[in-house]
């Protein structure tokens, strides 16, 4: 019977359960408001009166609050526990006292009666009203389960259908991509052997080829490899033998060019110093200070020079030390760079 209602009788049924509740409690809201005020206003302090309304608009606000939310929790499918449910009949209640109280305390029992019909009808409706929504969403879930696994099922079938179409299909078009493939492969298999035959004689012939142009390379790298090594050494030996000759005549120059100025230092001391057995007062009356660079100082004064840029006795009378000793430190230099002795002029 539910499965055959729709979606928009279900709507409905809904629609008309939440209008009927709102109208309910409309009234009764209304009725309490209009019965309840004037035993408040009997038992409040004069001046105070104004106040009455207060205390049912109080306490149908909790109804309202109670009604609509339990309509959106039974809505959802859930339960909202203890404590609305005692909201619910606390509500309920108070509404039905309060509505009863002039009645019960005038001693009219057909008052009690007449005045408690909208708060019994109240708490009645809404409880109902609950009851139903959550009888409806019970009834809709399980709708919507059934259609759902219907669907499901005819779609598993129509899947199952498909597959095995699919597989049939599949399974003939294999057979035949088999055979095909078959027939293919007999013949590949005759021109790949008919083929291997024809690259084996061919790279047999290339291998062949390969090696005596191969051995032919190497004999004439090998060939090549020794004129290079042979000329190599010549040359080796020719720059070595010049390089050993110019280095010795350079050294023999150095040493002429040392002592013939070491001599003509000593004749211009002598001459200078010394005249007829006098002491020379002209050049000697005045001394001039000594300044000796450090050795540090001197060599890096004298590799900063160039070769032959300045003579062995311009270094000595600049950095303080003695001739020797600058040509010693030249021709240190020389060979550090690798060009052999100093030739520096004299």
């Amino acid at each position: 019977m539910l499965e055959s209602l729709s979606a928009e009788q279900i709507r409905s049924a809904e629609k008309t359960l939440s209008y009927g509740t709102w109208a309910i409690t409309a009234g009764a809201v209304l009725f309490s408001v209009l019965t309840v005020t004037p035993l408040v206003e009997r038992v409040t302090p004069d001046g105070w009166d104004s106040t009455a309304p207060i205390l049912p608009l109080v306490v149908d606000t909790a109804v309202v609050i109670v009604v609509r939310l339990d309509a959106t929790v039974a809505r959802l499918g859930g339960s909202s526990g203890a404590w609305p449910a005692v909201l619910r009949w606390m509500t309920g209640l108070m509404t039905l006292l309060l509505n009863i109280g002039d009645s019960a305390l005038d001693g009219d029992a057909v008052g009690v009666a007449v005045h408690s019909v909208a708060p019994l009808l109240l708490i009645v409706t809404a409880e109902a009203g609950l009851a139903y929504r959550r009888a409806i969403n019970r009834a809709v879930d399980r709708i919507q389960r059934s259609r759902a696994a219907e669907i499901e099922q005819r779609e598993q079938q129509q899947r199952a259908d498909r597959e095995r179409e699919q597989q049939a299909r599949e399974h003939r078009e294999q057979e035949a991509r088999d055979h095909a493939e078959r027939v293919e492969r007999e013949r590949a298999d005759r021109e790949a052997s008919e083929r291997a035959a024809e690259r084996d004689h061919t790279a047999r012939m290339e291998r062949e080829r390969l090696d005596r142009e191969a051995e032919t390379r190497r004999e004439q790298r090998e060939y090549e490899e020794r004129v290079r090594r042979e000329e190599q050494q010549r040359e080796d030996a020719l720059r070595r033998e010049q390089r050993e000759q110019a280095d010795r005549s350079r050294a023999d120059r150095q040493a002429r060019e040392v002592v013939s100025l070491a001599s003509r230092e000593a004749l211009e001391r002598e001459s200078v110093n010394t005249v007829n057995g006098v002491v020379n007062t002209a050049v000697n009356g005045r001394p001039t200070p000594f300044t000796k660079m450090p050795e540090d100082d001197a060599r890096a004064y004298l590799r900063s020079f160039g070769e032959g840029e300045k003579s062995v006795r311009q270094f000595a009378e600049e950095t303080g030390w003695s001739i020797g000793w600058v040509a010693n430190r030249l021709r240190e230099n020389a060979d550090d760079d690798g060009d052999g002795p100093a030739e520096a002029a004299v």
